[in-house]
């Protein structure tokens, strides 16, 4: 059941019931202009991961900006923002298992939409899968550049894959993916770069092999928050698939730039607004946000503006925040923002966002696909 909205319209920020999702606004249409802008004058297409945002509203924001459409994880997440008009997705990522497959296909009636595949079975079930329902699916063949996790070999085999998906009745093949995840949070600058040097060679060698065997790639995808400048230096990749450039996290800030200091390239936009909930000594207080509120997978948050407090010690619902270098002044009742550690699985947790400018609540939005995981 969709939880009531935390907030109403004109509510003063500190109003907020919590835990509650906060954007801020201005940081995050910063966040979206200064990709968008990037995208435009390096000449290739942005195409927005929503497993960041899961929201309708904010996909259509990044499509206005210039956004080809977004890529999506699961089909059901596709399912929901098809629903609520967003009309263009790729599944970047493999779908398995007829359920799914037939989603999939009915789902292609009413939106173009794409999928990435690395097996042949897959392939034929795809084709078949299609052909139920009098539909063409574009696919992309998913090489493995680095990230060890989903992707056939590059070179002859995703050639090979890649000819019999273009030989399938109901497929058209599209395209490449080839995504390196694992060097998004690669912290040192040159390290990360140097790991978008090798998924170049790799993609590039495909490329040639696919041209070579009569196959022209529409798409070469790829590119995250991390490593995106990389990627339009190579001349290899043609659409952006940035997610978390929206909110950022704290996982993120751990990233260095080339001169070893912080990446700032976008803005913290996203918070989780948590209440001091007790109190019972000056060396920490508990705060009302725990597992359930956050997502603790890469580290737990960041306290906005107040350095030397740390959050530890999570349990379901609650968080500790530890005052014994500052003596924090922080009363029952206080709230903080925390900056989540990880801002996709943190998203997942909410029904709804709450952007607040000038001290304000201005929107409340909807997380659109929030549990979609089939």
């Amino acid at each position: 059941m969709r939880q009531p909205a935390p907030a109403r319209i004109g509510d003063a920020a500190e109003d907020v019931d919590t835990p509650a999702l906060l954007i801020d606004l201005d940081a995050f249409e910063r966040n979206l202009d200064k990709m968008a802008a990037f995208a435009k004058d390096a000449g290739v297409r942005l195409r927005p991961h929503s497993k960041t945002h899961k929201s309708a509203h904010i996909a259509r924001l990044q499509m206005e900006r210039g956004a080809v459409g977004v890529c999506c994880q699961k089909v059901s997440e596709a399912e929901a923002l098809v629903q609520s008009g967003i009309n263009d997705v790729l599944i970047s990522n493999e779908v398995v298992g007829r359920h799914k497959l037939n989603r999939l296909s009915a789902l292609a009636r009413h939106a173009k939409v794409a999928v990435c595949a690395d097996d042949a079975d897959n392939v034929i079930d795809l084709n078949a899968a299609a052909g139920q329902v009098g539909v063409t699916l574009d696919v992309l063949v998913e090489i493995d550049v680095g990230a060890g996790r989903c992707g056939i070999a590059p070179g002859a085999p995703a050639v090979d894959l890649a000819k019999l998906i273009d030989g399938s009745r109901n497929l058209r093949f599209s395209g490449l993916q080839a995504y390196q995840g694992s060097a998004q949070h690669i912290r040192d600058f040159a390290e990360r770069k140097m790991a978008i040097n090798a998924a170049q060679v790799l993609t590039k060698q495909t490329i040639e092999q696919l041209a070579e065997a009569g196959l022209d790639c529409e798409t070469i995808g790829g590119a995250g928050t991390g490593t995106y400048e990389f990627h339009i230096g190579s001349k290899a990749w043609n659409e952006l698939q940035c997610g978390s450039y929206v909110f950022m996290d704290t996982d993120y800030g751990k990233n260095r730039m080339a001169d070893g200091s912080m990446f700032t390239e976008f803005e913290n936009a996203l918070f989780v607004l948590a209440t001091v909930m007790s109190k019972t000594t000056d060396d920490f207080c508990v705060v009302d946000a725990g597992h359930k509120a956050l997502g603790n997978d890469q580290g737990f948050p960041r306290v906005l503006d107040l350095d030397e407090v740390a959050y530890s010690h999570p349990s379901d619902e609650h968080g500790r925040l530890d005052l014994s270098e500052t003596k924090q002044a922080l009363k029952l009742g206080d709230k903080v923002k925390l900056i989540p550690g990880h801002c996709d699985p943190t998203v997942n947790l909410y029904d709804w966002y709450v952007g607040v400018r000038n001290g304000r609540v201005e929107a409340l939005w909807q997380v659109t696909a929030r549990g979609a995981l089939t």
